[in-house]
């Protein structure tokens, strides 16, 4: 398979099934940035050295593909089988972040990112992760998109905090509270 097909040279790319459109198509931004939190998603992953959060983000990084090549099909469809998002990734999620919680002090304050290189990288990945988000619920009021995709995003972004406030724990890094000046 050749890397490039001169295709997109001039500014259009194929979605699945075959429709050609803009490159600032607002579904090519949808996935472009799940991508881009795929990426983040490894580097976050390759800066932690605890086995399960590793397997946990793998796990993330394998969901996060699936979701990009549903966010990839065009309006007519397709008859490729693609892979599917399911509610049991949406509970594995809540499962993570609940046996996270019960480890950590109670939050009484929103934090402010940092604190820790690997803690701040976690808190990019989340806010990439709101993005992502936010384009796809604007893709979904014009196009019909899987509930479960919506609902995945917004339980991962609350992962990547509760993931965040972790590390933070275990890497005994200052957790720092925000409080407003007045």
């Amino acid at each position: 398979m050749k890397i490039y097909t001169k295709k997109g040279d001039k500014g259009e790319t194929g979605l699945i099934g075959g429709v050609r459109v803009s490159k600032n198509d607002l579904r090519i931004n949808a996935y472009g940035t799940v991508d881009e939190l795929n990426a983040h998603i490894g580097m976050l992953r390759d800066s932690i050295s605890n086995n399960e959060f590793e397997m946990q983000l793998l796990d993330i990084q394998d969901r996060l593909f699936t979701a990009g090549s549903l966010l990839a099909v065009g309006e007519k469809g397709t008859s490729m089988k693609l892979p599917e998002l399911m509610e049991s990734d949406i509970k594995m999620l809540e499962t993570w972040i609940d046996k996270m919680d019960q480890s950590l002090p109670e939050m009484k304050t929103f934090v402010l990112p940092g604190g820790h290189l690997t803690v701040s990288k976690c808190h990019i990945a989340r806010t990439v992760c709101r993005r992502a988000e936010r384009i796809i619920v604007e893709l979904s009021n014009r196009v019909n998109i899987d509930s479960v995709i919506l609902s995945y995003f917004n339980r991962l972004s609350d992962y990547l905090f509760t993931l965040s406030r972790k590390l933070s724990a275990d890497l005994n890094a200052k957790e720092t509270p925000w409080v407003p000046k007045s």
